[in-house]
């Protein structure tokens, strides 16, 4: 099998690669934090420009007809260089639903919109005590007339405070952890009955908690079957594991390649700690760590166009415990080699290791779906 990138694919890589190499050094990025919503608009205009926010829609859609390779090249970029605006809730996940399970007319309404830039979503699934589970759904949708009434509260929402619509997964019959009777909504974030409470995420994003209350959607807001949804989430947030996997070799590497020079050049006893044969050990370690867990989200990316549910879950649950395994032990090493200098706000490498830890619990952490391979019949 060929594992090497494509023409297009490599340029893709140098695309991305250089805008932000452009426009996301450490200094830029604490600018963007501090811009309304926690975000650079400018950047995601850039982003819109060349074309990265269609890149896995179909062309007949606008796009350009990009697959999990694809995804997997500009994510692991937007991992090296600690990228904080919305591209997993908005193209990822946002994308994933319209592509998978939208109706023409949705895709028509939405599509276009993520793609020029002018429009991003948040993803509200996660509810009070539902953990990893995307079948634990308390938040109801109930019938009226044509339409439904979307009443619930959901936690944590990616890029919640800022978003224009919200995807919203709520119960439209049976009991909270039934896997059937779910549906999956298109909601505008600025609809009756919604309130939004916004803050920062400690990996330095931002996210919201959602209630709805008596919120009026039209037939039109439906993706796919109002009561078999959970397929479809499913499928969706396999496609995110995937994608933040790709993100997490990117930090994962940038951690490396900082602790590497830094060892290179701090000194004691009057030499480069790097000389230290134990210190070498460990940097020998983490890139045995980071190669892993590159080789595992390549695999990833190959798993996800799987068409058995079940093999794709499974593989793609063995690939984030693999990840999950890699960036605790990588961000652990980086901050501990930097010393002191790693716990502080100014010093890069906490960030990247606040960064990956949030990844690691994004979707279910390594326990979880270390649960789900046993399960499953496979092998970590």
């Amino acid at each position: 099998m060929d594992f090497d990138l494509s023409e297009e694919q490599r340029l893709l890589k140098e695309s991305i690669d250089g805008l932000l190499t452009d426009s996301y050094d450490f200094e830029q990025r604490k600018k963007y934090l501090s811009e309304k919503g926690g975000w650079s608009k400018a950047v995601w205009g850039k982003l819109a420009e060349q074309g990265l926010l269609g890149l896995p829609f179909s062309e007949a859609d606008g796009g350009f007809g990009g697959g999990a390779v694809e995804t997997m090249i500009v994510m692991e970029a937007m991992g090296r260089a600690l990228v904080i605006e919305p591209y997993l809730a908005t193209v990822v996940v946002a994308g994933g639903f319209l592509r998978h399970g939208g109706s023409a007319a949705q895709k028509a309404a939405h599509v276009p919109s993520i793609i020029d830039g002018s429009k991003t979503f948040g993803f509200a699934q996660l509810e009070k005590n539902s953990r990893y589970d995307l079948f634990d759904v308390a938040t109801t949708a109930k019938k009226k007339g044509a339409g439904w009434v979307i009443d619930g509260e959901k936690f944590v929402v990616l890029n919640g405070e800022n978003a224009d619509t919200l995807i919203v997964t709520a119960r439209t019959k049976g009991n909270r952890r039934d896997k059937s009777g779910i549906g999956v909504f298109l909601v505008p974030a600025d609809a009756k009955g919604v309130t939004r409470k916004g803050y920062p995420t400690q990996d330095e994003l931002h996210a919201a908690d959602v209630s709805f209350t008596g919120v009026e959607v039209g037939s039109d807001a439906v993706i796919g079957d109002p009561e078999n949804g959970l397929a479809l989430i499913e499928r969706v947030v396999d496609e995110a594991r995937v994608a933040l996997c790709s993100e997490a070799v990117g930090a994962m590497d940038e951690s490396l390649k900082a602790t590497v020079e830094y060892i290179k050049t701090r000194k004691q006893f009057g030499v480069p700690i790097g000389s230290f044969q134990s210190l070498q050990h460990r940097a020998s370690d983490m890139f045995v760590a980071v190669e892993q867990a590159r080789s595992m989200a390549l695999f990833a990316a190959m798993a996800s166009d799987f068409t058995d549910q079940a093999e794709r879950s499974k593989a793609i649950a063995a690939v984030k415990v693999q990840i999950g395994k890699s960036a605790k032990f990588v961000g652990q090493q980086a901050i501990q080699l930097h010393g002191g200098i790693g716990m502080t706000m100014e010093a890069k490498i906490g960030h990247y290791f606040k960064r990956l830890t949030m990844i690691e619990n994004t979707f279910g952490d390594t326990d979880y779906h270390l649960r789900r391979v046993a399960d499953g019949g496979g092998l970590v």
